[in-house]
């Protein structure tokens, strides 16, 4: 985790990227968990064998998989903001799939925060530009904006 900010000081980082997470392995053993726990267990996710034969050549991680692990990539990689007492996920923007995370490959969150605006009820809400990028791959993996709601 990152050191945390004073307000101020994160809002003024608007339209900067603020953080890149470590490399995240999504093995085989990842993805069987991931589908054993929400019941998705479609062969291309589940099934080496089948997959094989599919344009993708090997298993490939849920789309919904992959999306779950920005907020460990997140935690670790951008800057908290000083005296928040809780933070709560508000929802996601232009959430796109763009291409599969192969089982094995590994992928890493880049970061950009497009604004922290104060509510009414005197929380903020942090929208952060997020690209799930997949190494040694020319297209991420999704892209999208988190959405939060932090109290202080």
């Amino acid at each position: 985790m990152r050191d945390a900010l004073p307000i101020d000081d994160y809002r003024a980082l608007a339209g900067t990227e603020v953080g890149v997470s470590d490399w995240v392995l999504v093995d085989q053993a990842r993805i069987d968990a991931f589908a054993e726990c929400t019941g998705d267990h479609q062969f291309i996710h589940v099934d080496p064998v089948a997959a094989a034969a599919t344009p993708f050549g090997t298993t490939i991680a849920h789309g919904y998989l992959t999306l779950s692990l920005i907020p460990a990539m997140s935690y670790a990689s951008v800057p908290r903001i000083a005296g928040a007492r809780m933070g709560v996920n508000y929802g996601m923007n232009k959430l796109r799939f763009i291409a599969p995370v192969k089982s094995g490959k590994r992928v890493r969150g880049r970061f950009t925060l497009v604004a922290a605006e104060q509510r009414p009820d005197g929380s903020y809400q942090s929208t952060v530009a997020v690209t799930v990028e997949i190494e040694g791959e020319g297209k991420p993996a999704l892209i999208g904006e988190t959405v939060s709601l932090v109290y202080l």
